[in-house]
């Protein structure tokens, strides 16, 4: 049997065995930020695991969900990427180094503490600490609920931008909210 490093071959197994032969991608440090500030592992689980070593790319399949502290990130299929090699390494270390990003296809869900949004795709770039969600995209804190084609979070912050192609007043598709204000709002002072 060939060894992947050698051949550049794809490797598929459950993923309760990956572990044993993926150490050159389960050694790479995360540096993932799914949860803001956090320095928590990033913890990933899913159906079946695929690795291409020569690509520095682990593919989770089935249920696949990446776990920080509070935050989470689920869907049919999570891929991530390493930067080839680490630095100072010798050229024969066939090794990757930090996460450069993910990307999550079919039915993507981002949940925080404050926060949930659903989506078609989700991209994860480690070098922005951005997650851009596209397609379909709803997001909802509370009952407030928030909908258009595109949602920019940046992780650190937790600030975000929701965009649509849809241009012009009564055009279909623009981005939309629905904002419930608080049940204390409107209400008389409490006597004293």
């Amino acid at each position: 049997m060939n060894s992947p490093h050698a051949t550049g071959a794809r490797t598929r197994v459950p993923a309760i065995l990956a572990a044993g032969l993926i150490l050159g991608l389960a050694a790479a440090p995360a540096q993932a930020q799914l949860a803001s500030g956090s320095n928590a592992p990033v913890d990933i689980t899913a159906d079946e695991l695929e690795v291409v070593n020569a690509d520095c790319l682990a593919i989770w399949r089935g249920s696949a969900e990446a776990l920080q502290d509070g935050s989470r990130l689920r869907a049919d299929v999570l891929r991530i990427r390493y930067a080839p090699g680490r630095p100072g390494a010798r050229a024969s270390d066939t090794s990757c180094g930090d996460l450069q990003g993910m990307e999550a296809q079919g039915s993507v869900f981002y949940v925080t503490p404050q926060q949930r949004v659903r989506s078609n795709a989700a991209v994860y770039d480690a070098a922005s600490d951005t997650i851009t969600m596209t397609g379909d995209v709803v997001a909802a804190q509370g009952q407030n609920v928030l909908r258009g084609e595109r949602l920019v979070i940046q992780v650190a912050t937790g600030q975000a931008r929701m965009e649509t192609s849809a241009r012009g007043a009564g055009s279909s598709g623009r981005v939309r909210g629905v904002f419930y204000p608080n049940a204390s709002q409107g209400q008389p002072a409490a006597k004293r």
